[in-house]
């Protein structure tokens, strides 16, 4: 599937570079462990892409203490959660 389609259906800055992070076998706390170690490593500037199985509700909170700004689509057989700062 091609992310960009994704992407330009959400707030996400359209410019900054993407990275993806699936974690869509793995079970909980996994994913959102998986994903807050990505977002420590990935520069302000870069767009995180969560694919999840699910959408991530207690991501959202911890999200939101650090300041990212983020946005889930429910697709056919998955959920991508953009994850980005302002």
């Amino acid at each position: 599937m091609q992310y960009t389609a994704v992407v330009d259906r959400t707030d996400a800055p359209p410019d900054r570079p993407r990275t993806t992070l699936d974690v869509r076998s793995l079970g909980p706390p996994e994913p959102l462990k998986r994903t807050l170690e990505q977002l420590v490593d990935l520069p302000d500037e870069a767009v995180l892409l969560q694919r999840n199985d699910r959408v991530p509700q207690f991501l959202f909170p911890k999200l939101d203490d650090r300041g990212y700004t983020y946005e889930s689509l429910e697709l056919d057989d998955e959920v991508v959660t953009a994850i980005w700062r302002p």
